[in-house]
């Protein structure tokens, strides 16, 4: 389609590219043998394989390059207040700087914070969380350390590998008359949107945790955009 555009674009700065994406909770396994689950909106999918985008100090980040897996638990729109009761929430203790700045405390026992219920993986030791319909095991295949060229981010953000090695699904979600496809039409997934949840309907779900921390609050002190 061409012809001009009304009104034009306008360059913008923003402080976080969070266009949206699906709510992942990321379960893990802590030093101790206990669970940590982790809410994360920065994961994308090829095949049966999985790129999460983390901070290079977080829990989940720290205990799946120890033990080398995880469970990708995807949410529904439905569990969207059990998700935002994760919020600003760490298993890291003390808490790293960057997130006390935005408001973040320790949480030991997310499960229970949460009230969802953990079971273990097949393949792996990390927790699933049965109310989520979608259960994915994972093993990490490769850890990438992003943004070296980036003096103010580099040594802070990660982009792991994982590749899928189990799925798990509610019968719900699973489309008739198969035993392997999810119905897109009964899987309502919880997206994040700029820090607020949504479904796939164009009306906020509800307010939202991470929705009150300001925007700006993600710019690191002098960063600029790459020229």
């Amino acid at each position: 389609m061409h012809g001009t555009f009304d009104p034009p674009t306008v360059q913008i700065d923003p402080a976080i590219l969070y266009f949206g994406t699906p709510v992942v909770l990321i379960g893990s396994t802590n030093e101790d043998g206990s669970h940590n689950l982790a809410p994360m909106s920065s994961a994308w999918w090829v095949g049966w394989r999985c790129m999460l985008g983390l901070a290079r100090n977080s829990k989940t980040t720290e205990n799946m390059i120890r033990t080398g897996e995880c469970v990708l638990n995807l949410p529904s729109a439905d569990l969207v207040a059990t998700v935002d009761r994760l919020a600003r929430t760490t298993g890291s203790d003390p808490v790293p700087l960057g997130k006390l700045y935005r408001g973040y405390r320790h949480e030991k026992d997310k499960f229970g914070l949460s009230g969802l219920t953990a079971l273990q993986g097949e393949t792996v030791s990390a927790p699933r969380a049965v109310e989520c319909p979608v259960q994915m095991e994972a093993k990490v295949a490769h850890l990438h350390d992003m943004a070296q060229d980036d003096a103010v981010w580099r040594g802070n953000l990660a982009a792991i590998e994982v590749r899928i090695t189990r799925v798990h699904a509610h019968p719900g979600i699973m489309m008739s008359g198969t035993s392997n496809r999810i119905d897109p039409d009964k899987w309502r997934p919880l997206i994040l949107s700029f820090q607020e949840f949504y479904g796939l309907t164009p009306e906020r779900l509800q307010r939202s945790e991470l929705g009150q921390i300001p925007e700006a609050m993600y710019r690191p002190p002098g960063w600029q955009p790459a020229p």
